[in-house]
């Protein structure tokens, strides 16, 4: 099958640059390129590409917002945030908005035209070093105040220890080798947990498990 990508960037030769590489890359090709945020949120609406590579810099909206809007009114569509600037409140801002991947310019082409394919197939991901700088906003943060929200209560013992782990940055092989299960269980756990939780990918459960304040940074 074909995934359709939309390339939204504020720079002309960037913008070419990737549609050059993703229409020529086996699979993929670029239906569409946004030179601002509200460009990308029409064309978005207008061609329901798979994901969306958005910049974060960008005129008129920019692409934190537009990810939002992408997210809230086309749920099918992944958004996979790419920027120049690896810094806490874009990375913490995108996932919070919906993103399902945060990946810098810098990364090589093969990595993210796997990731098109890794964010296209519903899974989350975090470049290394965006993942340690997520841990460090929450380490920042308050500690959640009362009682976990009415959410956590919908989970399993299992499905909570499931949750806590992923948090940790366990991949599923791990998961399952730490609780002896099968890997077919373990993706049954995690195939609950986003409804139970309302959040659209593995990125967003980690928020979750921090901000209920099942999981504390360490």
């Amino acid at each position: 099958m074909e995934l359709r990508v939309l390339v939204a960037d504020d720079q002309t030769l960037v913008r070419g640059s990737f549609r050059v590489l993703i229409d020529t890359a086996p699979g993929l090709r670029a239906v569409g390129e946004a030179g601002t945020g509200a460009e990308a949120v029409g064309i978005a609406a207008r061609e329901r590409p798979d994901v969306v590579l958005m910049d974060v810099r960008m005129p008129e909206m920019d692409g934190i917002e537009a990810t939002r809007r992408i997210c809230r009114d086309l749920p099918d569509v992944r958004v996979l945030i790419l920027t120049t600037f690896d810094l806490d409140s874009y990375v913490y801002a995108a996932l919070r908005a919906g993103a399902s991947g945060f990946l810098l310019k810098d990364t090589p082409p093969a990595d993210l035209l796997s990731a098109i394919r890794v964010v296209a197939s519903g899974e989350s991901l975090l470049a290394p070093t965006v993942t340690r700088r997520l841990i460090a906003e929450f380490v920042r943060r308050p500690a959640p105040a009362g009682p976990p929200p009415a959410g956590l209560g919908a989970l399993t013992d299992r499905e909570r220890e499931v949750l806590a782990l992923i948090a940790r940055g366990l991949s599923n092989t791990e998961l399952a080798e730490h609780l002896h299960l099968s890997p077919a269980t373990v993706k049954t756990h995690i195939g609950r947990l986003p409804a139970k939780l309302q959040a659209r990918d593995r990125a967003q459960l980690v928020i979750a498990a921090y901000e209920t304040g099942l999981v504390r940074p360490r």
